[in-house]
């Protein structure tokens, strides 16, 4: 028989909900302070610049066009709400685990610092291969504006990103015994079409 979960997990529907908005609160000030951060960051080192430089060789004179006074501000502050989420990623699984560690049994607890390592692994893995390789090749196709090339870069980034992580969750939930391995060998044609898209 499983061990029982703790007691926090029984707590009263409306204490779950006041634990819940104060997490989500604390989630959203390291959300804007890392947004602060990432401003700073972004017009410090020339973010801007880095992003680039995997295409540069495909720009005429090595510069993109801006054709809107406003795009310079909104593809900083864009970049700048990306960066905020990275940095303020483990206050925001931080919170997401004090929340959910109560009502989780021992053995499920084990598999999560691992996951999480491994997912960031994954992560940089995903960020590294769309920078270093699809960025350039797509790009040889879709020339374009400044606004359009960094809101395309930094969403095929992330895309990428989370793209890696999907063998982790796979593994996650055959350990959890959530989902069985012999479900995923039968749906393989599936995860392969949904892959792909």
């Amino acid at each position: 028989m499983k061990q029982a979960k703790t007691s926090a997990s029984e707590m009263p529907f409306l204490d779950h909900l006041e634990e819940l908005r104060w997490r989500i609160l604390w989630s959203l000030v390291a959300l804007l302070v890392g947004t602060a951060i990432g401003f700073f960051l972004v017009q410090q080192y020339n973010v801007l610049e880095l992003l680039k430089e995997p295409i540069a060789p495909y720009l005429p004179d090595g510069k993109l066009i801006i054709i809107r006074p406003a795009d310079a501000f909104l593809i900083t502050l864009k970049l700048a709400i990306v960066i905020g989420a990275v940095l303020a990623s483990p206050i925001i699984f931080a919170q997401v685990w004090r929340f959910l560690s109560p009502a989780l049994y021992k053995h499920e607890k084990r598999y999560i610092v691992p996951a999480l390592m491994a997912g960031l692994g994954l992560f940089l893995a995903g960020v590294l291969m769309a920078y270093v390789l699809v960025l350039p090749a797509v790009f040889r196709i879709l020339y374009g504006t400044a606004d359009a090339y960094f809101g395309f870069a930094t969403q095929l980034i992330l895309a990428f990103g989370l793209m890696f992580q999907l063998p982790l969750v796979m593994v996650l939930l055959s350990a959890l015994d959530l989902v069985r391995p012999r479900t995923f060998a039968r749906h393989r044609p599936i995860a392969l079409v949904f892959g792909a898209v």
